[in-house]
This record gives structure tokens, C-alpha cells and sequence, in this order.
């Protein structure tokens, strides 16, 4: 059986920004997410940067020197509806687009479409506007959401609807600490049985998603890999790589927001902000589930409705 991480992060995945606080996504090389995905033991591993794939690229041709693994070239793509994910890919795709323009797009370069997090109550995800698409699976599983209503309740819909998707577990890494507690189990061990095996929803999700702890590792991974690249560039030693949004923005700073940056990444490394960071967590993981699994039957019922008025329009289609 072959295991694959379909929903992977590098620093190709720029910015995200938190109220006032901006910070990378991830500062994990294409490099190291290969080594990391062959140290867990995956036989297929797709980098999936937010709307970019130059990363992909570069851990396809590193990956070339290997016989043990075979990484696809992925985009988590933001659209106008939420994030989807573009698997064997042939160029970027732009963001910004309507899900259904993104879908086309994706389909035309003979890609897969994946709906990443599709239920998730804290990330841009496509929830209900999924079952309108033309989507070969979702994830089940999705590595970045340890809380009990995410995954629990996309694993409800794959089972209510049986044979509809593929189903997907993913770690959704944005760095090395995260990833390597949930695979896509498939028959075979190429990239090419592993697409054979979502078209013919044979995937298994397996695994489980990486702890709250391990969250909190990503945030401390990226303020370090944030200043060592800030003290690079603040030294003119930081390189622009075509695509590499992270390294650009860094540069394209003044040297006194730099060293700011700095002082400020160490502030968040001690252990008092670290543990409340966990502590809070934890806490607004909780409290969301608890909100949003007092309404599973309703939103079931809703989604039955949804997918019968739409099998319903293609039966007349036919």
C-alpha cells in the first residue's frame, strides 16, 4: 500500500496576516519537505503552496535524485469561494477566480480537484458550495484542524454519500514539526496509481491530525526561519528566487522594520507567550466545535437537500 501527503507548504506560500501581525506561512524549503516526506515514509508527495507552484517544481526536480518518492506539482488556490486544491498541475494558476473558473482551469492542464478543509470553521474553505463543483475528493482528515468538528463531521458527509469523492487525509504542513500524523493510504506506490486511485475513489484516509502542540512549533518554526531570513537580508545575503513572495517582501522592507522584526520575533519566543499561545488555542478550537456540532443535524439535513436538488438537475440534464 502507498502513502501519500497530498497538501503540503514551503515558503513559496508567502504572507498571512493576523489583525495587525503579518508572518509566513511557512519557512520550510522545497528541499526539506521532500526529505521530511521520505523520512515518514510517504511514496507520493504533492506541494500545494497558496497560489504559487514554483516551490513544486524545484521539490519535483530535487526529488529526481530519489527512487522512493514522487512529488506532484500542487497549488491550494485562493478563489472568490474558498481554497481549492489543484493536483498535477503544468503551470500556476491565478487566484482571485471564481471556484467554478478555477475548477475549468485545473481540468484543462488534466488535473485533479481537491477541496481541502471543506468544512473547517476557521479557515476559507468551500463548506457547502462543494457539492456544486466537479470535484474528484475532499479531505477527511486534514492534518492543521486537531479540533473534534472539522474532520468528524467531512468524515460524516463522505460516509452519508458513499463512492461520491475519494477520500482524502492530508497533513497540510506548513512545516517539517506537522506533518507525518495522517497519509492518504492507495493501491500501488507511483504518483500515477495514486491518481488512479482518486478517480476511482479507492483512497483511504488514514492517520490523525498533528496535536495543537505541533501548531504551535509552526509559529515558533516561522518567527526563527522569520529572522534568520531578516538578519540575511539586513547583511544583503538574502536571495530573490522567482516566485519566492517570502524572500521579495523581506527585502523589499527598510532595515529599521527589519531589525524590528527581530525584536519582536524574540518577544513571541518566550516560553510565558508560548504557552498562553497554546492555552488560547486550545481554548477557541474547543469553544468553535462546541458551537458548530450543536448543529450537524441541521446542516445534514441541508446538504441532503442540496445534493438531491442538484442529482435531480442532472437527471434532466441527461
Amino acid at each position: 500500500m502507498g502513502k501519500a501527503d497530498t497538501h503540503v507548504h514551503t515558503e513559496f506560500s508567502g504572507f498571512s496576516q493576523l489583525s495587525v501581525m503579518k508572518f509566513p506561512e511557512s519557512v520550510a524549503s522545497p528541499e526539506m519537505q521532500v526529505e521530511k516526506a521520505r523520512k515518514d515514509g510517504m511514496d507520493v508527495l504533492a506541494i500545494t503552496d497558496h497560489d504559487e507552484t514554483a516551490g513544486a517544481f524545484i521539490a519535483e526536480a530535487y526529488a529526481k535524485k530519489y527512487d522512493d518518492i514522487d512529488v506532484i506539482i500542487g497549488e491550494e488556490v485562493t478563489t472568490a469561494d474558498g481554497e481549492i486544491i489543484g493536483l498535477f498541475l503544468t503551470e500556476k494558476i491565478p487566484p482571485g477566480l471564481s471556484v467554478e473558473e478555477t475548477v475549468d482551469i485545473i481540468r484543462s492542464q488534466g488535473g485533479l480537484t481537491i477541496a481541502p478543509h471543506p468544512f473547517s470553521f476557521h479557515v476559507f474553505a468551500l463548506r457547502e458550495k462543494m457539492f456544486e463543483l466537479d470535484l474528484d475528493g475532499f479531505e477527511t482528515i486534514n492534518g492543521g484542524h486537531p479540533d473534534s468538528y472539522s474532520n468528524s463531521f467531512a468524515r460524516m458527509v463522505m460516509d452519508r454519500y458513499p463512492g461520491r469523492w475519494a477520500e482524502m487525509s492530508s497533513s497540510d504542513a506548513h512545516s517539517i514539526y506537522t506533518s507525518g500524523y495522517n497519509w492518504t493510504e492507495f493501491d500501488g506506490n507511483t504518483a500515477e496509481d495514486f491518481r488512479k486511485a482518486v478517480l476511482n475513489k479507492t483512497t483511504r484516509a488514514m492517520g490523525r491530525p498533528a496535536p495543537v502542540f505541533g501548531q504551535v512549533q509552526w509559529s515558533v518554526d516561522v518567527v526563527l526561519g522569520g529572522q534568520r531570513k531578516l538578519y540575511q537580508s539586513l547583511r544583503g545575503k538574502l536571495l530573490n528566487i522567482p516566485g519566492d513572495q517570502l524572500n521579495a517582501k523581506i527585502n523589499s522592507i527598510n532595515n529599521l522594520k527589519k531589525a524590528t522584526g527581530i525584536i519582536a520575533g524574540t518577544m513571541y519566543l518566550m516560553p510565558p507567550i508560548t504557552f498562553l499561545a497554546t492555552i488560547l488555542s486550545t481554548a477557541f478550537l474547543k469553544k468553535g466545535a462546541i458551537d458548530m456540532k450543536s448543529r450537524i443535524p441541521e446542516r445534514l439535513e441541508k446538504i441532503d437537500r442540496i445534493i438531491a436538488k442538484i442529482d435531480a438537475e442532472r437527471m434532466r440534464d441527461v
